[in-house]
């Protein structure tokens, strides 16, 4: 074996330990990074000390100390491969879920087995947005120190699903912009060209090379964010002038029909103003901003 430096030979040592640490982590997972178990949680120090100990240990065998950190990272691959096979090996490694509050009533014995105080589980409801218990239907402790909770039906926010009103789905904002840059494939996802992005900057008054950040949401407005945050940015008014076009139409054909003396006409226009203020109840909230 080449004898390095030591210096040469730790930084040698970290780089590989550093590269086999990225590799194992995204073998075993995005769950490494986000919901860790206990076992995990032991895991990922373990591993973590291993390479440390490895790379400025240089009387010790370097091998040695990567089949250590290959035997670490395989077991809970093992393991992850048995708890989604066997709903017992699940619950044992990952734990199970436990009820906190039913029907607006605080679970003691769940609480002292997981170890709670009411006073922690007050602050895990805050966090919630949630301040009285008796608003609570259901809230459930997770396996993974999680706490969800479902509000009664009559606490529960009105959603347009409630009042039978019709909405198109929502799609995500799309970045057209960064850096002054212009990002052609989620411009072309949103389905629009260069030229368009060009006349929404004009109608804005600002120019590409001073965009930080651009993005067009599900509705297709363009909202940007400048390099200088002292330069106020006007607001798009297509969408509120709309607003006002159509509530105009709309009373125009309610004058129309009180100015006429033809019952027929005066029929026509109050149908459709009727018409028309229906659509402007379902629309409004869609082309207010």
């Amino acid at each position: 074996m080449l004898n390095f430096p030591q210096w040469l030979d730790i930084i040698i040592r970290s780089i590989v330990l550093l590269a086999v640490l990225f590799l194992l982590t995204k073998w075993l997972g995005k769950r490494q990074l986000s919901q860790l178990s206990f076992f995990e949680y032991i895991n990922g120090i373990t591993i973590g000390s291993i390479a440390a100990e490895v790379s400025t240990g240089l009387e010790k065998n370097f091998l040695h100390g990567l089949y250590s950190m290959l035997v670490w990272a395989a077991v809970p691959f093992i393991i992850g491969l048995l708890s989604l096979k066997n709903k017992k090996a699940r619950n044992f490694f990952e734990g199970k879920a436990s009820v906190f509050i039913k029907d607006g009533k605080i679970l003691e014995d769940n609480l002292k087995k997981e170890k709670y105080t009411i006073d922690e589980l007050l602050q895990l409801l805050r966090k919630k947005q949630v301040f009285n218990i008796s608003e609570i239907e259901f809230a459930v402790l997770e396996a993974n120190g999680e706490l969800n909770v479902l509000l009664k039906k009559e606490n529960q926010p009105l959603t347009p699903k409630d009042i039978g009103l019709q909405v198109a789905p929502q799609k995500e904002n799309q970045t057209v912009i960064m850096d002054g840059e212009i990002l052609d494939e989620p411009l072309s996802e949103c389905g629009h060209n260069r030229g368009w992005l060009n006349i929404e900057l004009d109608k804005l008054g600002v120019s590409l090379e001073n965009v930080f950040l651009g993005q067009v949401d599900s509705y297709g407005k363009l909202t940007v964010d400048v390099y200088n945050d002292k330069i106020q940015v006007p607001d798009n008014q297509e969408k509120p002038m709309l607003l006002a076009s159509l509530k105009k139409c709309q009373a125009d054909l309610e004058l129309f029909a009180l100015q006429t003396d033809s019952k027929n006409a005066q029929t026509m226009y109050q149908t459709n103003a009727e018409r028309l203020q229906k659509i402007l109840d379902k629309v409004t909230y869609l082309i207010k901003d």
